[in-house]
């Protein structure tokens, strides 16, 4: 099973998100992109959800710190700290978002912090694609790696 089968099955097991259908289609060891139907994400308006928006962005957050440690041999608890979201255009296709390190995350800092307490955060960023191909949806956010119990 490789690192995207391993996360897909991780979203699966949680009832919420497997019932929008998160799937992660691509990681290159720097970005984490998910995608999600439209069918499963609708409003009353007949697009994306704004809650699914968020999901799908904190999701893709989530899953990229995992995965980035994951690849450095360290199995940590990620938790979101905290987060900001901007709500820019309605999404009426297929959502896809997308995640990545904030440009002033220093990599080796937070597996020196790790390796040193054994907790780190790091900084990301997301987006959903709107139609245009510029951002419908941003959030930015940190995230929190944590020993598991």
């Amino acid at each position: 099973m490789d690192l995207l089968d391993e996360l897909n099955a991780h979203y699966d097991a949680m009832p919420p998100v497997a019932a929008m259908q998160v799937r992660a289609v691509h990681y290159d060891g720097q970005r984490l992109r998910l995608h999600a139907p439209l069918a499963c994400n609708v409003n009353d308006k007949a697009c994306a959800f704004g809650g699914s928006l968020v999901s799908l962005m904190t999701l893709a957050g989530w899953g990229l710190l995992t995965l980035r440690l994951r690849e450095a041999g360290i199995q940590a608890e990620v938790y979101v700290a905290d987060s900001q979201v901007r709500y820019l255009a309605p999404v009426y296709t297929d959502l896809e978002a997308e995640a990545w390190l904030a440009p002033e995350v220093d990599w080796d800092a937070v597996l020196a912090a790790w390796a040193a307490r054994g907790r780190a955060r790091a900084g990301v960023l997301a987006r959903v694609a709107g139609a245009d191909g510029g951002n419908a949806a941003e959030l930015s956010g940190r995230f929190a790696a944590l020993r598991p119990a």
